[in-house]
């Protein structure tokens, strides 16, 4: 435990822990943005077909929820500065994977990066709780939004030009660099003076138990889906929309540039703040799923792929923007105080479990013939999450 401070003292280690925590996060997440925007190409080369790309990702995000669901026990069995070091460690593996392996072996690879991204958001979330303040919650998200913001301008880009125009290794190996300057950085926190990453107060318990005391709690169960719906819409454009691309004709090249574009609109979650101040967490919210269902409707509608349906992406993903900003503060502001550990772990599996629910809907589409059902199934599945966000309190 913190031992007690004078309030502006505290308010200033909070601060100052709240601004490590997003530097880290940037960190990580430009080492995984360079990885995820080459990995579906990648992955395409070695597979050869979409409904292998889906089978391939429904298969590692099956891993990867597994080692979510056991984050609690992985602390059992070694202190948490270790399990955040294997899980990033895990990342670097990833990219080794990749150049070396070939055909299904990608998988494993795809497994080794969404368990990294699961493990990693499930402990930085539990550290956030434990040193941020409920009020200060939303200005911290957006804090974290613009360093993952800028990370994701730069990896996307740099990723596909290595990619493209040196050679496909190169890009990994940047990122496996990458994501070891964050695990440096980490263990820099770790030793430093700062209690940010020097003694949880809390532990991540194993989640199995509390699954069913989760999903009794209406706002909680209305929480997870939020952020579920809005994980499958991110997990459609980071595996999908690259594949979109070159079915239109265009160059490899657009995906970075896509992704960076889209890492862009994060710059401006100070502007959604604004919004949420004026408005509610819940108008935002509501907002965000109307703009993707009408994006995804409109990229049905046009049929097969066309240059003009970036279009839609894009305005998909500006929706989505504002739930990246908002969309954990139901569940950060619900959840009682003193279920906040037990219940984090269970929340967290939002990740896994739309990266699971995502390929999974593109291999059923696929089986049907038409993968305009695919993008007419997110559509309807962000309206009933913004009708179901309606029953949130008017001033979340």
């Amino acid at each position: 435990m913190l031992p007690n401070r004078p309030h502006a003292i505290h308010q200033l280690v909070r601060d100052d822990v709240g601004r490590d925590l997003a530097r880290l996060g940037g960190l990580e997440g430009l080492g995984r943005s360079m990885l995820v925007t080459v990995l579906p190409l990648a992955v395409v080369d070695a597979l050869g077909s979409k409904a292998a790309v889906s089978g391939a990702y429904f298969a590692g995000s099956c891993a990867a929820l597994v080692a979510t669901l056991n984050v609690g026990r992985f602390e059992s069995w070694m202190p948490r500065r270790w399990v955040v070091t294997v899980a990033l460690a895990g990342a670097v593996a990833a990219n080794a994977v990749v150049v070396i392996a070939d055909g299904p072996l990608v998988a494993v690879a795809i497994a080794l990066v969404n368990t990294e991204s699961a493990v990693f958001a499930v402990l930085i979330s539990l550290f956030i709780m434990d040193y941020i303040g409920r009020l200060e919650l939303g200005r911290n998200e957006s804090r974290r939004m613009v360093y993952n913001g800028v990370a994701w301008m730069v990896g996307p880009l740099l990723s596909i030009a290595l990619y493209t125009e040196v050679a496909p290794w190169l890009s990994f190996t940047v990122s496996a660099a990458a994501t070891a300057c964050a695990l440096a950085y980490f263990w820099v926190l770790r030793l430093g003076p700062n209690p940010a990453l020097a003694t949880p107060k809390s532990i991540a318990p194993a989640p199995l138990a509390n699954i069913p005391r989760y999903f009794r709690q209406r706002s909680l169960r209305i929480a997870y889906l939020i952020t579920l719906t809005r994980g499958i819409f991110w997990a459609s454009l980071f595996v999908y929309c690259p594949l979109y691309i070159l079915e239109a004709g265009l160059s490899e090249k657009m995906t970075g540039g896509i992704i960076s574009i889209v890492a862009a609109l994060l710059l401006l979650s100070p502007l959604v703040l604004k919004v949420v101040d004026r408005t509610s967490t819940r108008w935002v919210i509501i907002a965000g799923f109307g703009v993707i269902a009408a994006s995804m409707v409109t990229i049905a509608a046009l049929g097969d792929a066309r240059p003009i349906g970036l279009v839609f992406w894009l305005l998909g993903a500006w929706g989505a923007s504002w739930l990246d900003v908002v969309g954990n503060i139901p569940f950060m502001r619900s959840v009682k105080p003193r279920e906040r550990t037990a219940m984090t772990t269970v929340f967290s599996s939002w990740r896994e479990t739309s990266l699971i629910a995502a390929p999974g809907l593109g291999v059923l589409a696929l089986w049907i013939g038409d993968f305009r059902l695919y993008f007419g199934a997110v559509a309807v599945l962000a309206l009933v999450t913004a009708v179901y966000a309606t029953y949130l309190p008017r001033r979340l």
